[in-house]
């Protein structure tokens, strides 16, 4: 399964301490079956733990999912800092799930160039 985040999520990330190696195992664990919630259109929330923090106090993810295929990270945010998002932002979000999880190869490569999408690397 390939990984992904948006130019806008590696930000996010970066500035809450937020790795691939932790994006990696969230992934695992979604394709293990343990979504918290899915919101429709191949949107699913996910909680995050930070290395030394539980997940009930750290961060939200909302993840563009498709099992065995492609997961996009586009959006999180920490609990503390809202509740959850309202229906205008999940109906944007389930449309930009429906746009990402439909690239093939040759637009992913596109995307990946333009900056537009980073691809979560093994390494870390």
């Amino acid at each position: 399964m390939r990984i992904f985040k948006t130019k806008w999520f590696q930000k996010w990330a970066s500035k809450e301490g937020l790795g691939d190696e932790v994006l990696r195992r969230t992934v695992a664990e979604m394709a293990a079956g343990l979504i918290d919630a899915d919101l429709g259109g191949h949107v699913v929330k996910k909680r995050v733990a930070l290395p030394g923090h539980g997940k009930r106090g750290s961060l939200r993810t909302l993840v563009a999912f498709k099992a065995d295929d492609k997961a996009f990270f586009i959006y999180g945010f920490a609990k503390n800092e809202r509740d959850n998002i309202d229906q205008n932002e999940l109906k944007a979000l389930r449309l930009l799930a429906t746009e990402l999880l439909s690239y093939g190869p040759a637009l992913l490569v596109k995307a990946v160039t333009a900056g537009e999408v980073i691809e979560v690397s093994d390494d870390g």
